[in-house]
């Protein structure tokens, strides 16, 4: 008897989940509109780092609705985004698509005309879709959502302001939550929903205010490629504020999830777009620019209080909704892998490899990144370029305490990542012994078979995904030691990618 094909594998695994978590499937006995399809409810964080959170061991950042979706959900271990910024990592999450192949794998760019949604699929089958908050992707999508309540883009455009003075980036509603409950107040009745909610916090620009009563000093943990000064420790403790803000949104949707009744079949997923804005974070293939927290609570299916290893990628998204709404991923044409059957088999596997890409954010840059459970690749492809901090974070006080602490000569080596031109060429990491990602083993004898492992599945990747190397490269926009404008390059809103190099797709 031949064995069976991988796409009878796929339909029969696609069954046996939608069994196990009691949902419709496309082959299944139930139609699309059957009534114990989920909610779901998208919560981004935006620029928070994976493990700023007491979920994931923070001992002082308060957050206790985060914690709570930890406590009665499934936490996680091993989640990655796909990119290190914020436009693009959204634009890949709702595409389902690597950046290279979404056309808006660089800050600013819009999601081009013609592109398919997960979103728009939910639809089709019958869900009332919102967006409230952060929005960021452009316009040729929008109406792929019901409604959209947007928050103010000055809270991460930088703009113009009155000539002469510095502008900062400080939105009319400064969390970006503030219309999160309003959004599921007005949705649609007798309808299975989709939210996609997107917050400002922790994204800079910082003030005081943000949480009363505020984070102190001595509640900051500074990691290690950071110098522990003062005015580090007070970036940090802001940081921590607008973390504690968003929580307590967080938990206002909770409560708004159990007074109107749907919080049993409501999957609740919490991530971040990218990771924490800060030197060597945000804008890198560090964990602290790549890697998520991942927090699913569903109590109908999910057992509390659950963590498992399984690796999963911020591109898995889209198919895992689409096979819990009964859809059919196929045909989103995206790129990632259903996590669905982790949900109800927490030890259960998860994908042997998660990708990420480095793109122009602010400066800049082009790298890759291929990593597992334990092990980390980084391929840097523009060496000369050090690895500049994105503007907002290059304007904030650490950067300009090490700018300061580098010229005296008081920087340690390993808090010289950012101004290191050039850069190696190859970085391999294990997470497991080194997880703040200070040693460097590419060259160690004794990791070359890992090497090998990672190198060849990034190649295998590059072929797969039709990655590629640009032909051409993108000026700054900002200076790279003030992190201030340069009008001469800087226009807004910024050209799409189509503008400026004649395609969406390869250049």
């Amino acid at each position: 008897m031949n064995s069976p094909s991988r796409k009878t594998c796929d339909w029969l695994l696609g069954i046996f989940v939608g069994a196990s978590l009691g949902i419709a499937t496309t082959a299944g006995a139930k139609s699309p509109d059957a009534p114990n399809r989920p909610n779901f409810v998208l919560v981004i964080a935006d620029d928070m780092n994976w493990d700023d959170c007491g979920a994931y061991g923070h001992p002082s950042i308060r957050t206790p609705n985060i914690d709570r979706l930890a406590n009665e959900g499934l936490r996680f271990q091993h989640a990655y985004l796909t990119t290190n910024s914020c436009s693009p990592s959204r634009a890949s999450i709702i595409t389902g698509k690597y950046p290279h192949n979404t056309g808006a794998e660089q800050l600013h760019w819009p999601i081009p005309e013609g592109s398919r949604t997960f979103v728009a699929q939910l639809k089709s089958l019958g869900y009332y879709t919102a967006a409230a908050g952060k929005w960021h992707m452009g316009d040729a999508i929008r109406a792929d959502f019901d409604k959209i309540y947007e928050a103010s883009t000055a809270g991460f455009v930088l703009p113009t302001g009155a000539k002469g003075e510095p502008s900062r980036m400080v939105a009319a509603q400064p969390s970006g939550c503030e219309d999160w409950e309003r959004a599921l107040d007005q949705r649609a009745e007798g309808k299975p929903f989709f939210m996609w909610l997107a917050s400002l916090d922790p994204h800079r620009e910082y003030t005081a205010g943000a949480l009363d009563p505020p984070h102190g000093l001595d509640d900051v943990i500074v990691p290690p490629h950071l110098p522990d000064t003062r005015d580090v420790r007070e970036d940090l403790r802001l940081y921590y504020d607008e973390i504690g803000r968003l929580d307590r949104y967080v938990g206002k949707v909770l409560a708004k999830l159990e007074s109107q009744g749907v919080a049993e079949n409501t999957i609740v997923l919490f991530i971040s777009d990218n990771g924490r804005p800060f030197p060597r974070d945000k804008t890198t293939l560090y964990d602290g620019g790549i890697r998520t927290p991942w927090i699913v609570r569903w109590p109908a299916k999910i057992a509390a209080g659950k963590k498992t290893e399984a690796l999963v990628s911020a591109i898995d998204i889209a198919p895992t909704f689409l096979t819990l709404a009964g859809g059919d991923p196929k045909a989103l044409g995206g790129e990632g892998e259903s996590f669905a059957a982790v949900l109800s088999d927490p030890p259960r596997a998860g994908r042997q490899f998660a990708f990420a890409e480095d793109h122009w954010h602010d400066y800049e840059d082009h790298a890759r990144c291929v990593v597992d459970q334990r092990f980390k690749l980084i391929r840097n492809d523009y060496r000369d370029l050090p690895s500049t901090p994105s503007a907002d974070a290059g304007r904030g006080l650490s950067w300009q305490n090490m700018l300061q602490l580098q010229q005296a000569g008081k920087l340690p080596p390993h808090q010289q990542a950012c101004f290191l031109s050039p850069r190696p060429r190859w970085e391999l990491y294990d997470l497991q012994r080194d997880p703040g990602e200070l040693s460097n083993c590419v060259d160690d004898p004794a990791y070359q078979t890992v090497k090998t492992r990672m190198m060849n599945a990034l190649d295998r990747w590059t072929e797969t995904t039709g990655d590629y190397l640009p032909s051409k490269r993108t000026p700054d926009e900002f200076d790279r030691i003030t992190g201030e404008p340069d009008h001469r390059v800087r226009v807004r809103p910024r050209p799409s990618k189509q503008q400026m190099f004649g395609t969406n797709e390869k250049y």
